[in-house]
C-alpha cells in the first residue's frame, strides 16, 4: 500500500516532467539541495535542441522587476497546507455544488491544482488596485522578516500578512507585480482549454498587468480589453481630467478554442402561442438565396389549396423530404385563412435553434446605471441595510461576463472574492436560464473595520460579509437554484511533523509516534485532505455509513471510500473491498499490527484488484 503524500507537487518538478516528455535526452540525474538524487534538466542539451529559437542573454524583449525570480519560485514551491471543512458555516452542505474557501489565495490555488486542473471555465478577479492604501497580499519575497512585519504592524490578529503599499515604498510597483504574478501562473493551470479569465484593473497597474498576462497566457491568447464606465460624476483631478472608467483585461487559455457569447439578437419577438413542445418560436423566412431544382417547388395549403413558390430569384431553404418532416414536427404550420399577399404557411424559427445568433462582445461596456459603481453600492445597502463593503462590483456587470463566457454547467472561480458579487451573479444567471453553474469563491479573512460592520456588529472578516451576502441574495431566487455553499478554510497540514520526517526521531521519542495525525483533526478533515491528494473535486456528494461500529466515508458512490478509525475489524475491511471502490484510504492506526496490514492488502487483491489503496 502506498502512503498519502499530503503535499502539493513542486511546480518545477511538473515542468521537468513536461520537458522530459518532449525531450527525453535533456533530462538527467543530479544531486538536490538536501543530498538526494533527482531528475534535472541538462540546459546545455536543451539549448542545442532549441538552438534556432533561443535568444542570447540581454538581446530579448522581456518584462522584469526586482523580485520576479522569487515570485516565480513562490508559484512553483509546494505546500503541505490543507483545506478543512466547516459544516456549521455552510449552507445546504449535503446538496450544494458551490464552494466558499477562506484563506490566502496563493496557497489555496496551490492546494486546488490537482482537483481543479483545467476544470474552470471562467475566472473573474478584482485584485487590489495598488492605489497606495489598499491591503496587498504579501508573500515571503516581499518582507524582510517576521520581526520587521510585526514592528510596523503588517500582520492581522489572524497572522495574515497585510500591507498598505504606499507610493513612498521604493518597491511600489514591484511588490504589486510580485503579488499578482504567481497567482496568475497558478490560475492559468486551472483554466479549461476553452476557459477565459477576466481581470478588473485601473490605470495604476493596467500596463504592468498586461505585460504579465502576455507573458503568462501568451500574447496570442489576449482576447482584448473591455472599458467599463464606473461613474457619471463630473469632478476632475485638478488638471481638468475626469476619469470615469476602468479596464477589464480578457485572456484565454487557448484563444483558438475560447468562444464568447455576446448579446443574443435571437431572443426578441419569441413566444409560444400554440404550446409548441419545442418552445418559443417566431415566424422566419423559409426562402434562401441559393438552391436548385430540388429546392424550388410549389407548397400547397391543405385548407385553401392555394400554392406558394419562393420569391423571384430565391429557393426554399429545404427539400421536399425535409418539408414533409417539418410538417410532421410542426415546424411548418399551415394557415386556415390569410390575405391575398400572404404566404399560406408559417415557417417557425425556434429560440433554441437561434441561441448562437449573437452579436460579438463589444470592447465598450454598457453605460446603463446598473453597470456603474453606484449601483453596486446601492445593492450592498439594500441587501444588508448598511454599507458593509467598500468598492463592490455591480452584480449586473459580473452576470454579463458569466453570460459571455460560460455554459449552463460551467465552473466559475473568483479568488479575490471580496463581498462575493460573483457568487450572486452566478446564482442569478442560473435562475434566469435554468443553468447549473457552480461557483468557487476564495477570500482571505481580512478583518473589517468598524465602519464596515453592520448595525448588529456581526461581521468580523470579509468572509463573514461574503457568506451573508450569498444567503441574502439567494432569498429572492427560485427553489430550483443551488443557493448553498460548502465552507472550507485553509489550515496547516492534518499530519504531525513525524509524518514527513520520521527519520529525525530517536528511540526515546517513541511516545510522540503513537499517532501521526494531529489530535484536533476529525475524520471529515482527513477525508477532504484525501480528496485533494487524489485530485477529486471538493463538491462530491458523500455519506457516512456505520459498519460494525466503524464510520465509513463514502464519496460519490465508489469514487473514494475511507475509514480512519483505529483497530478496524477484518469484517469492515472485507465489506469495503466487496464494494469495489476506485480508491480506498485507511490510517496506520486502522491496522492492529503488521500482519493485519498484509492481510488487508491480500483481501483487496482478491476482492477488489482494481482498487487503489493508500494509507495515512
Amino acid at each position: 500500500m502506498d502512503r498519502m503524500r499530503f503535499e502539493t507537487l513542486s511546480g518545477a518538478g511538473v515542468n521537468v516532467a513536461a520537458i522530459g516528455r518532449l525531450f527525453p535526452n535533456c533530462v538527467t540525474e543530479g544531486v538536490n539541495g538536501d543530498g538526494s538524487v533527482g531528475r534535472k534538466i541538462n540546459f546545455e542539451m536543451l539549448k542545442q535542441m532549441l538552438s534556432e529559437d533561443t535568444a542570447e542573454s540581454g538581446e530579448c524583449y522581456e518584462f522584469s522587476w526586482p523580485g520576479k525570480k522569487k515570485a516565480v519560485a513562490e508559484a512553483n514551491s509546494p505546500t503541505r497546507m490543507t483545506l478543512r471543512p466547516d459544516v456549521e458555516r455552510s449552507v445546504n452542505w449535503d446538496a450544494t455544488d458551490n464552494l466558499y474557501i477562506e484563506g490566502d489565495n496563493l496557497t489555496v490555488l496551490k492546494v486546488m491544482q490537482e482537483s481543479y486542473l483545467e476544470k474552470i471555465k471562467m475566472i473573474y478577479i478584482d485584485p487590489p488596485y495598488n492605489t497606495g492604501s489598499d491591503l496587498i497580499y504579501m508573500d515571503d519575497f516581499a518582507l524582510t522578516g517576521n520581526a520587521y512585519g510585526e514592528a510596523i504592524g503588517l500582520y492581522s490578529e489572524e497572522r495574515f500578512k497585510l500591507y498598505k503599499n504606499t507610493e513612498s515604498n521604493g518597491r511600489y510597483h514591484s511588490d504589486w507585480c510580485s503579488m499578482i504574478y504567481p497567482r496568475l501562473m497558478l490560475a492559468r493551470n486551472l483554466l479549461a482549454e476553452d476557459g477565459v479569465i477576466f481581470i478588473s484593473i485601473d490605470d495604476h497597474e493596467q500596463a504592468n498587468l498586461m505585460e504579465i498576462c502576455d507573458e503568462i497566457f501568451g500574447r496570442e491568447n489576449s482576447i482584448g480589453q473591455i472599458i467599463r464606465k464606473t461613474k457619471s460624476m463630473t469632478g476632475d483631478n485638478g488638471c481638468g481630467f475626469n476619469l470615469q472608467h476602468e479596464t477589464l483585461l480578457v485572456y484565454a487559455k487557448d484563444a483558438g478554442k475560447a468562444v464568447l457569447h455576446g448579446e443574443n439578437r435571437a431572443y426578441d419577438g419569441y413566444s409560444n402561442p400554440d404550446g409548441d413542445p419545442n418552445g418559443d418560436w417566431c415566424a422566419g423566412d423559409p426562402s434562401a438565396r441559393s438552391g436548385g431544382p430540388s429546392t424550388y417547388f410549389e407548397i400547397e395549403n391543405p385548407y385553401t389549396h392555394r400554392k406558394d413558390v419562393p420569391p423571384v430569384g430565391r429557393y426554399w431553404a429545404f427539400s421536399r423530404e425535409t418539408l414533409d418532416r417539418y410538417i410532421r414536427e410542426g415546424k411548418v404550420k399551415f394557415k386556415e385563412s390569410y390575405g391575398d399577399r400572404e404566404r399560406g404557411f408559417i415557417f417557425k424559427r425556434y429560440r433554441k435553434d437561434a441561441a448562437s445568433s449573437s452579436d460579438p462582445v463589444h470592447s465598450l461596456f454598457g453605460t446603463e446605471n446598473k453597470y456603474m459603481n453606484q449601483a453596486a453600492t446601492a445593492e450592498i445597502k439594500k441587501l444588508f441595510g448598511d454599507n458593509v463593503f467598500s468598492y463592490p462590483k455591480p452584480t449586473a456587470f459580473i452576470k454579463k461576463l458569466v453570460q459571455y463566457a460560460t455554459e449552463k454547467d460551467s465552473v466559475i472561480l473568483d479568488f479575490f472574492s471580496g463581498s462575493a458579487t460573483t457568487a450572486q451573479a452566478v446564482m442569478e444567471q442560473n435562475a434566469e436560464d435554468g443553468g447549473h453553474r457552480k461557483f468557487i469563491m476564495v477570500q482571505l479573512p481580512e478583518p473589517v473595520g468598524p465602519s464596515f460592520k453592520d448595525n448588529e456588529g456581526r461581521f468580523e472578516t470579509l468572509c463573514d460579509v461574503g457568506r451573508e451576502r450569498i444567503r441574502l441574495a439567494a432569498e429572492a431566487l427560485g427553489d430550483h437554484v443551488d443557493k448553498g455553499f460548502r465552507t472550507l478554510y485553509l489550515d496547516d497540514t492534518n499530519m504531525n511533523e513525524v509524518y514527513y520526517s520520521a527519520g529525525d526521531y530517536s528511540q526515546d521519542m517513541l511516545k510522540m509516534l503513537e499517532s501521526n495525525i494531529k489530535p484536533d483533526r476529525s475524520g471529515l478533515d482527513l477525508l477532504y485532505g484525501c480528496l485533494l491528494e487524489w485530485g477529486l473535486p471538493l463538491n462530491l456528494p458523500h455519506t457516512c455509513k456505520i459498519v460494525d461500529g466503524c464510520t465509513i466515508h463514502v464519496c460519490n458512490g465508489r469514487d473514494l471510500i475511507a475509514c480512519f478509525d483505529a483497530d478496524i475489524p477484518e469484517s469492515v475491511f472485507k465489506t469495503i473491498a466487496e464494494w469495489r471502490p476506485m480508491r480506498a484510504v485507511f490510517c496506520d492506526r486502522s491496522f492492529t499490527d503488521s500482519p493485519t496490514k498484509i492481510n488487508v492488502g491480500e483481501t483487496f487483491k482478491r476482492l477488489a484488484p482494481d482498487t487503489r489503496v493508500k494509507v495515512i
